[in-house]
C-alpha cells in the first residue's frame, strides 16, 4: 500500500502531525496484510485433475512434505499448521536430537523437480510421543516437527484436518495413501520421483491382530494402531513412505486419520500396511501443536471415505 500526496496543509505544523499517522497507519494495514487468514484445512485447491494411474496431480495433496534428511528424501510427513508437521517418529531414530541434520520440503510435487513454489525449511526441534520405544513396530509411533519458520501457504501448500471425536472408521471405508517411496522392495522411485497416491481400505482391527498375531501378552496391533490395504498383497506401502498420510474423506473435507508405521515387507500376502491412528493421539497433539483444526460430523455407515480430489 502506498499513501498518496495530497494537498498541502494550512499550516505547516499540522502537516507534520498528520504525515506521520498516515505513515503508522500504512504501517498497521502493511502488518494486517501480511497476517494471512489461515486456510480450511483439508481443502485442495485443484489445478489441474488427471483419472486414474498411480501418480497424483500437482496440489492434489498439498498437506504432504518430503522430510530430507542431509537433503535427500527420507520419509514422509504431513502439515497440520503454519509451523507444525506430524510424521512417524521412528523416522528420526539415533538423531532425534540433530534437527539440524533434517529439513522439510513443501509442496514439492515431483521432488526430482519441486518448482519455484516448492519451500523448504529447517527443523527447530522434534518431540517423539512420549511412550515411544524406539523398536520397530512400537506403539505412538509419532513425532511432532517444529519448523524453524512458517510456512507460506498456497494452492500447493495447505494444511490436513484431525478427524474429531465424532469420526468413527469402519472396515472397508475407502481411504488414500500417498508418498515418494519405494515401488517394490529394493527399487526406488524414478525421478523425476512423482508422488504417488493408492486407494485403500480400512481393515477389521480384529482381522489385522489375528493376521499379524505373535502369541499371548505379544500382541503386534496395539490400541492406536489401524490397518489398511489389500489381503492378496500387491499394492502396499513401502520404504521411504514411512510418516506419510492415511487420509480419509468426511463431508467434502481430507482428515488425517493415520500415519504409516510399519509393516512386513511391502505388498505382502496378508501383511497389510498398519498406521498409527490421529483419533487415539489427538489431545497429544492438540496440546502440543497450535492451530491445528479438527473436522469431523457423518456418524455410522458411510461415515468416512471418497474418491480422490
Amino acid at each position: 500500500m502506498m499513501v498518496s500526496r495530497g494537498p498541502p496543509a494550512p499550516g505547516g505544523g499540522c502537516l507534520r502531525i498528520v504525515t506521520p499517522l498516515l505513515l503508522l497507519a500504512s504501517a498497521a494495514a502493511l502488518r494486517a496484510a501480511e497476517i494471512a487468514t489461515p486456510p480450511a484445512c483439508g481443502k485442495p485447491q485443484q489445478l489441474n485433475r488427471i483419472v486414474g494411474g498411480e501418480d497424483s496431480t500437482d496440489a492434489q495433496w498439498p498437506w504432504v512434505v518430503s522430510l530430507q534428511k542431509n537433503g535427500t528424501h527420507h520419509c514422509a510427513g504431513s502439515l497440520l499448521s503454519s509451523r507444525w508437521v506430524v510424521t512417524a517418529a521412528h523416522c528420526f531414530k539415533g538423531n532425534l536430537n540433530k534437527p539440524s541434520e533434517y529439513s522439510v520440503l513443501l509442496g514439492a510435487w515431483q521432488l526430482g523437480n519441486p518448482g519455484p513454489r516448492s519451500q523448504e525449511v529447517g527443523i527447530a526441534w522434534v518431540l517423539s510421543h512420549p511412550v515411544y520405544s524406539w523398536r520397530e513396530g512400537s506403539r505412538a509411533d509419532i513425532a511432532l516437527v517444529r519448523l524453524e519458520h512458517s510456512v507460506r501457504f498456497s494452492e500447493r501448500i495447505l494444511p490436513i484436518c484431525l478427524p474429531d471425536s465424532s469420526v468413527h472408521l469402519l472396515p472397508n471405508t475407502r481411504c488414500w495413501i500417498a508418498g515418494w517411496g519405494s515401488v517394490r522392495d529394493g527399487v526406488p522411485l524414478a525421478h523425476p520421483q512423482t508422488l504417488q497416491k493408492l486407494e485403500v481400505p480400512i481393515i477389521d482391527s480384529e482381522i489385522c491382530s489375528r493376521l499379524y498375531w505373535r502369541g499371548a501378552g505379544q500382541e503386534a496391533i496395539t490400541e492406536d494402531m489401524l490397518c489398511a490395504g489389500y489381503l492378496e498383497g500387491q499394492r502396499d506401502a513401502c520404504l521411504g513412505d514411512s510418516g506419510g498420510p492415511l487420509m480419509c474423506q468426511v463431508e467434502g473435507t481430507w482428515l488425517l486419520a493415520g500415519i504409516i508405521s510399519w509393516g512386513e515387507g511391502c505388498a505382502e500376502r496378508d501383511r497389510p500396511g498398519v498406521y498409527i491412528s490421529l483419533a487415539a493421539h489427538r489431545s497429544w497433539v492438540t496440546r502440543v501443536a497450535q492451530g491445528v483444526q479438527l473436522r469431523g460430523h457423518s456418524q455410522g455407515r458411510g461415515s468416512a471415505g471418497g474418491s480422490a480430489p
